[in-house]
């Protein structure tokens, strides 16, 4: 991923540093397995830890010759270590190390995610509360529809993002495992104690049976749960950018001193954070869609994937964290425009009231089809003539007549529309300690 997009915290598990020292813990934990069964004198172990290190120059030097990275990387560590290295890499093959390796990078990448992602429900949440309560207008196909409250909108993208949480660390759990079982999985130069030994000092679990490698639909799993958490992203940078237009201008992004909107235009103010997240979103989902592409190869294992993953790995972790990070700081710093909601909440004159006058009308034992054409009547007098509705529905003498002064009186309250806000609240965030853990 570009360094534009990179926080130095994602970015730094994907050196070639930190991925190199990731194969050399597993091979550290495989000889200290095999020391345990007593074929490594444990004297031996101990030299290989002390002076096993990574030399990323070395090895990438030496690798222009084999064309063989993890040759490389071994030719390497026996430049360093000595005789004892004969017993580094004993009866593994390649995969057993990098596939291994690889859980060990996405778990402390996913690990990450999730702390970003416990941030943001923080964020939300803070929102959601400090909204409670705040009307504002629903619109559906982008058309006014009913009252809700700004609380409310942010209390649903929170009950998304807590499905996203656990979306997230399922498919991190999927991938929290490690193969140590040889060329095409049959233990035939190790054995399942062996593997168990290692992966248990690298804190990984057991793949079941693996062939030579772990089994793509794991990863496929872990990048699709990134690929629907990135459309919920959008999902709410989408609400924010509507909800910024000038038209409508119920919230704006912070705007910082000495910002500047745009080269041409000095009064402009962009939605440029949500936008940019929008598109990163994007790349999310399609580098899912690579992962699903990786399930399918040839018997015990092609390299087709191998190249795909060098890209993803990185580049999808890197962009959940950046999106993520971005927009909690988004919402930490948005302009909320309660004014605004309630001057656009006024826009459609009270139409917003229609199903309402409705439903009273049937209360009183008008025929539903009968009522609705009614209400309609009036609704397209209010639209067309700029004239409230709700003085139009009092004006109708039928209708009036029908429904009387005392619930006349109650019908045009917009409170009515969160009367059971209280209760959306307390199921959404009945869970929220659980997801600051």
């Amino acid at each position: 991923m570009i360094e534009r997009y990179s926080r130095p915290e994602m970015s730094n598990i994907w050196t070639l540093q930190n991925r190199y020292q990731a194969w050399l813990d597993v091979e550290v934990a495989v000889c200290r397995a095999w020391s345990e069964m007593g074929r490594i004198p444990a004297e031996a172990v101990e030299n290989i830890s002390a002076k096993a290190s990574i030399d990323v120059d070395r090895i990438l030097e030496i690798e222009e010759v084999t064309r063989h990275d993890v040759i490389a990387f071994l030719t390497s560590l026996e430049e360093k270590v000595g005789p004892d290295a004969r017993y580094i890499h004993l009866g593994c093959t390649s995969s057993d190390i990098v596939d291994t390796a690889n859980a060990l990078l996405l778990v402390q990448a996913g690990e990450l995610i999730l702390k970003d992602m416990r941030a943001l429900l923080q964020s939300i949440e803070t929102l959601a509360r400090r909204h409670k309560g705040q009307l504002c207008m629903g619109r559906t196909h982008g058309i006014h529809a009913e009252p809700t409250s700004f609380g409310l909108k942010m209390a649903g993208f929170y009950a998304e993002f807590s499905r996203h949480l656990e979306r997230v660390q399922a498919g991190l759990e999927s991938v929290r495992v490690g193969k140590i079982s040889g060329a095409v999985g049959t233990y035939a130069f190790l054995s399942p104690e062996l593997e168990q030994r290692a992966l248990t000092h690298l804190g990984l679990g057991v793949d079941p049976h693996s062939t030579q490698i772990i089994q793509r639909d794991r990863y496929a799993h872990f990048f699709t749960s990134l690929a629907v958490l990135a459309g919920g992203v959008e999902r709410l940078c989408v609400e924010l950018r509507h909800l910024q237009r000038t038209e409508v201008l119920e919230v704006e992004e912070g705007f910082a001193k000495g910002q500047k909107g745009s080269s041409a235009m000095p009064h402009k103010k962009n939605p440029i954070s949500a936008e940019n997240m929008s598109g990163l979103s994007r790349l999310l989902r399609t580098n899912a869609l690579a992962s699903l592409e990786n399930q399918a190869l040839w018997h015990e294992r092609d390299i087709s994937h191998s190249s795909v993953e060098r890209v993803i790995m990185p580049d999808s972790t890197i962009l959940a964290d950046y999106v993520l990070t971005r927009l909690t700081k988004l919402l930490e710093g948005l302009v909320v425009k309660p004014e605004r909601m309630r001057e656009n909440m006024e826009r459609s004159y009270g139409l917003y009231f229609s199903q309402r006058v409705l439903t009273a009308l049937i209360a009183t034992g008008l025929p539903r089809q009968q009522a609705y054409e009614a209400v309609q009547r009036l609704a397209m007098q209010s639209w067309e003539s700029r004239t409230p509705f709700p003085e139009l529905v009092r004006g109708d003498v039928d209708m009036s007549s029908r429904l009387g002064e005392a619930a006349l009186a109650e019908l045009f309250d917009p409170a009515y529309y969160l009367q059971h806000e209280d209760e959306i609240f307390a199921r959404v965030f009945k869970n929220a300690a659980a997801n600051k853990a």
